[in-house]
């Protein structure tokens, strides 16, 4: 069980609570234990990454829904519900920490930090591993901040220079009369500093390529097009920009017995024509294992049964409640190609009695009408 508190406990908020009153309940709590505010102390600390925590779930409409669901546990497949360090804090929110606070968090800036792009993956997945979920593992291509020099691009040793050109304000601008007309400085690219001394790693380029191995969880229910976000495993962004997310896009194979409707699955059983017109009981494989199902007499082609509860769980039920589909049964009757002298000769039979049964209906039919046309 999680010892985390509830996020709308944390922001002494209700749980249906709008965009604005969230936002401005975080923005006072935050003052409240800002770190600038309660330098050394532990305690604020503590509660103001509690609180940017709880905000960064709850701002996030698809966040709030699957907490809403779930709680803490259903965040943990989405890579999300986890604040990090004040440097994460501060990457994650630095244009409301702008706009609440009137400064800049030191890492970012509007004018240069560059949020990290987002990947997509397409993962195919078994029929079976779609209904009851999984745990897998993906190699990805990525950039990551180049540990070298942890993303400066300049040399360990060294620090970026403020550009002499712009004097670090990455634009140029030229007065024309009434007109004025900024341009991107040639000098920095815009960026407002020059690197003089590149790191070897990256070249001053600030990230590297990697390849890394990214853990999933894959609820269960899931179906062809789903997709699932790893927040923060995207590519890392550029000069204190927060990294992009990991969208993966689940395909599900086809199964060779079961056939899927929502959560119900749907199969087809063959019966011979003879247990058909008698009943009987037969084994019926499911997602689990086999269970007995009873045929009742007269069953024709094309009849279904229903075996409740033995169907793919709801990937929007609850945890606990596991609520899954049904498993629909339908029949095929199976004609014998070839039979024994004596099968034929009482199926003969089995026909001439048949044959007899349709002539005395017929004939009390016609017996009954002409009774009442007489009348």
């Amino acid at each position: 069980m999680s010892s985390k508190r509830d996020y709308y406990e944390v922001l002494g908020v209700s749980r249906d609570v709008d965009t604005n009153e969230l936002k401005s309940r975080y923005r006072k709590v935050a003052l409240k234990y800002h770190p600038d505010r309660n330098s050394g102390d532990k305690k604020a600390e503590g509660l103001f990454k509690e609180a940017s925590e709880a905000y960064s779930v709850l701002s996030d409409p698809e966040k709030r829904q699957v907490y809403d669901q779930f709680g803490h546990r259903g965040l943990e497949g989405m890579g999300g519900g986890s604040a990090g360090g004040f440097e994460d804090v501060f990457s994650s929110f630095g244009d409301i920490f702008e706009d609440f606070f009137g400064f800049r968090t030191g890492r970012s800036s509007r004018s240069s930090a560059q949020r990290g792009s987002d990947l997509r993956y397409d993962l195919t997945i078994d029929f079976l591993e779609a209904a009851f979920g999984m745990e897998t593992e993906i190699d990805i291509e990525k950039y990551e901040t180049c540990p070298t020099c942890e993303g400066s691009g300049a040399k360990p040793g060294t620090y970026p220079e403020t550009c002499s050109q712009c004097r670090g304000t990455g634009q140029f601008v030229r007065t024309q009369g009434f007109f004025s007309v900024k341009s991107t400085c040639p000098g920095c690219r815009g960026g407002g500093q020059v690197i003089k001394d590149p790191c070897p790693q990256c070249r001053g380029q600030q990230r590297i390529i990697v390849n890394k191995r990214v853990s999933i969880k894959i609820p269960a229910g899931v179906d062809n097009g789903s997709k699932l976000r790893l927040t923060g495993e995207g590519e890392a962004g550029v000069k204190g920009g927060p990294p992009g997310d990991l969208y993966v896009f689940i395909g599900v194979k086809p199964h060779e017995f079961f056939r899927r409707s929502n959560t119900d699955v749907i199969c087809t059983v063959e019966l011979s024509f003879i247990l058909a017109a008698l009943g009987g009981e037969i084994k019926v494989q499911t997602l689990t294992g086999e269970e007995t199902l009873k045929i009742p007499k007269g069953t024709q082609y094309a009849d279904t049964f229903r075996l409740p509860g033995q169907g793919i769980p709801s990937i929007r039920s609850n945890i606990r409640s596991n609520n899954r589909g049904d498993q629909i049964v339908q029949v095929d009757l199976k004609t014998p190609k070839h039979i024994s002298k004596k099968q034929e000769a009482l199926l003969k039979e089995f026909s001439k009695l048949e044959s007899e049964k349709l002539t005395k209906k017929f004939k009390r039919l016609f017996k009954g009408g002409s009774a009442k046309a007489a009348k």
